[in-house]
């Protein structure tokens, strides 16, 4: 075995080059604080690793990238620890970055001799920054898609050359495959070799000015090995364990619902670009994407030279303090606000739908050649909550929301749909108090109606308490998906309600006075055949200003079918949606 060593030192060198690495002096001896450039070199190996492997997996265009991140997450052993562990390692990056960049400002590490090393260190920060920016848009899901949006419109913002340069990183005027395989080919090869260059350079100039020490120390030097790699070892394994904690904890990285340009979302970025989304909104774009990129960059150029004095130095360090503690200051700001934005907050719970809907479709279906999205844009229940979304709540509401979640501003004019038909949500319509509320009929013209004033403002308290078997009996014709349908003798024993001629309260609760229940056309008032059911939802919704209905008196209910505003296809749609569920 020794001759073989010998013989490879031989033709190699190594023996002269690991003394030189692992036998390098370590003034006052091995610190903690000096960790955190191997911590930095550890990480972006890791990155390097998972990425070549997630790069085994990944297929780079607008109706690919999702679905094999989708295949990777659910259907490769291990694929979502994989994941995993490269997202949050890219978030630790981060975090090690400051970390360092404060210990080399606090050390005064960056003066004289170590100006060319500090720019480069900045540089390396750069190139991190841009991969973790270039790397939100590959899953190709709406957050990574509308976010990386918002990024390349202030690149619009630089004057006479930004235009140009936002159309060459989009790939074109609009985003898909090219902007994807223009940020692919960012993340995984231009930007990956520029920080192995960069760390290149910057650990041949660490080792040729050596480790500076921020004063003397009382301890004997010690070497880098087997001191300092221990702690750095050590450091390492901690980052390690964080990552791999935070992966297991999450079941790795999230995967929202594939990007679709005709379904905006509320984009925000990752928490370490939320401090500049914030500032945004106290200073014009122009400042945010020009002004002070260019006074930072200037301002690092410059500190070698301001840090040269004493009162320099802390200068330097007051502004890195002040830079980060502004910084987390506009996160904290950021994540306040979007928690107590209800729109916000809707827009997250309708992405999470969106993703676990679609997971869903997927399991079931598989995912056609178009593409995830289109699965999304054509199923019934997703388009149920848009249609309703679009067309319906501007009056009515949905469990108190627009039906896929968001508040209104605007006051409710019709009634609550949520439950429609249902034993409960009928029951409450035959109260006279419900009736009248702006749940109900409170703020349209019926409000003040013969419904309301001669028949239910004078039930007694013996016929409120029947009301919910008349309830019953009419939501059964509904045949509801999610209500268990009533036997014939039930059936039997409601129906006496209304034709028992011996009944004490026929009078005070026969619907059939004004409406007709039997298609026999002999009532005045909508018509209760089949009330509630898939065909009378349907008819309707083409045409409340049908004798059978509202006829002249309706009130504002749009004619959607008789008047072309939605196809057949989408009333039919709208129909299934709202009876497909009860109310929350």
């Amino acid at each position: 075995m020794k001759m073989i060593f010998d013989w490879l030192d031989d033709r190699s060198g190594y023996r002269t080059l690991l003394h030189e690495v692992l036998y390098e002096k370590v003034p006052g001896g091995a610190r903690w604080r000096y960790v955190w450039g191997s911590c930095l070199t550890f990480a972006f190996f890791t990155q390097v690793v998972t990425g070549t492997l997630l790069w085994m997996f990944y297929s780079p265009s607008a109706q690919t990238a999702w679905e094999s991140v989708y295949f990777l997450q659910y259907q490769v052993w291990g694929g979502w620890f994989l994941r995993g562990v490269h997202h949050y390692m890219a978030q630790a990056m981060i975090v090690l970055l400051v970390l360092h960049l404060m210990q080399v400002v606090i050390d005064g590490a960056y003066r004289a001799p170590r100006e060319l090393n500090f720019w480069f260190g900045a540089l390396m920060m750069g190139v991190t920054l841009a991969l973790s920016l270039t790397g939100y848009l590959l899953p190709w899901d709406q957050k990574g898609y509308w976010a990386t949006a918002v990024a390349t419109n202030l690149m619009a913002e630089v004057p006479l050359i930004g235009p140009a340069i936002q159309q060459v990183v989009v790939g074109g005027v609009e985003y898909g495959h090219h902007t994807l395989t223009r940020f692919f080919a960012l993340h995984a090869g231009v930007l990956p070799a520029m920080l192995v260059g960069l760390v290149v350079v910057h650990i041949y100039l660490f080792r040729k000015h050596g480790i500076h020490v921020k004063e003397p120390r009382p301890k004997k030097d010690s070497y880098f090995w087997p001191d300092q790699i221990l702690k750095d070892a050590i450091a390492c394994l901690a980052v390690l364990l964080a990552v791999v904690a935070l992966t297991v904890y999450f079941h790795g990285a999230p995967l929202g619902p594939p990007a679709d340009p005709a379904n905006e979302f509320p984009a925000r970025p990752e928490w370490y670009f939320l401090f500049l989304f914030q500032l945004l909104k106290y200073v014009p774009a122009f400042w945010g994407a020009v002004i002070i990129p260019v006074f930072l960059a200037l301002w690092i150029f410059l500190q070698p030279f301001i840090g040269s004095t004493r009162p320099g130095h802390q200068l330097n360090i007051g502004f890195w303090w002040t830079l980060i503690a502004g910084s987390v200051a506009l996160t904290l700001l950021a994540f306040s606000e979007d928690s107590a934005n209800l729109r916000h907050s809707a827009a997250l719970e309708e992405a999470d739908w969106q993703a676990e809907r679609v997971l869903s479709i997927v399991q079931e279906e598989g995912i056609p050649p178009a593409g995830a999205v289109t699965l999304l844009r054509k199923d019934h229940e997703n388009r149920g909550r848009n249609l309703f979304a679009a067309n319906c709540a501007s009056c009515h509401r949905y469990n108190g929301h627009d039906g896929r979640g968001y508040p209104l501003d605007d006051a409710q004019s019709a009634p609550e749909l949520a439950g429609f038909a249902s034993v409960e949500w009928i029951t409450k319509l035959l109260n006279h108090e419900h009736y009248i509320s702006e749940e109900y009929f409170g703020g349209t013209k019926f409000k003040n109606g013969t419904m309301a004033r001669k028949v239910l403002a004078k039930y007694t308290a013996e016929e409120i308490a029947l009301l919910p078997r008349i309830a019953t009996l009419l939501s059964d014709m509904a045949e509801l998906p999610y209500q268990t349908p009533l036997s014939e003798d039930e059936r039997e024993e409601l129906l006496a309600l209304f034709y028992n001629d011996d009944l004490v309260f026929q009078d005070g609760l026969a619907c059939i006075d004004c409406h007709d229940i039997d298609s026999e056309e002999e009532g005045y008032a909508p018509d209760l055949t089949g009330y509630g059911s898939d065909e009378w939802t349907i008819a309707f919704l083409e045409n409340p200003e049908d004798e059978r209905f509202y006829g002249d008196e309706n009130d504002r209910m749009p004619c959607y079918g008789r008047d072309g505003k939605l196809t057949d296809e989408e009333i039919k749609i709208i129909s299934d949606w709202i009876r497909s569920r009860p109310s929350e």
